[in-house]
């Protein structure tokens, strides 16, 4: 008798760590498509930056996102221009920082990963 209240506490235990096991989740990299390429931006005003969310996983790592501002690709991470949103959300509205002038900015979306626009111009100081 006590090899078989052994077994079924064994079988018992397996079951409820299968049900515990973590859920399996996917990297989520979308694509930024605005700004692009060529835009140039001007120090205070607003844009949408939006990105592609065709195809997104069910399960996704990290589902907050994250605006940032880098100029030949080095980040500022002091000072995010977004925080917060629904990486589903495929857009969210930024301030354009008051920089100096340059045609080497791009935006940095993190999220599950860290993925970059296209290089463009600000119009700043």
């Amino acid at each position: 008798m006590i090899s078989f209240t052994t077994f079924i506490l064994t079988l018992l235990a397996l079951f409820s760590l299968s049900l515990s096991a973590p859920m399996r989740r996917d990297v989520f990299v979308p694509p930024i498509i605005y700004p692009k390429s060529g835009v140039v931006w001007i120090a205070g005003q607003h844009h949408n930056v939006t990105w592609e969310t065709d195809g997104a996983p069910v399960n996704i790592t990290n589902g907050i996102g994250r605006v940032y501002l880098a100029n030949n690709t080095i980040i500022d991470l002091d000072h995010p221009l977004a925080i917060g949103f629904d990486i589903l959300d495929g857009r969210v509205s930024v301030q354009v920082p008051s920089v100096p002038t340059g045609q080497n900015y791009s935006l940095v979306l993190f999220g599950d990963s860290g993925n970059y626009s296209p290089q463009f111009t600000i119009i700043g100081l």
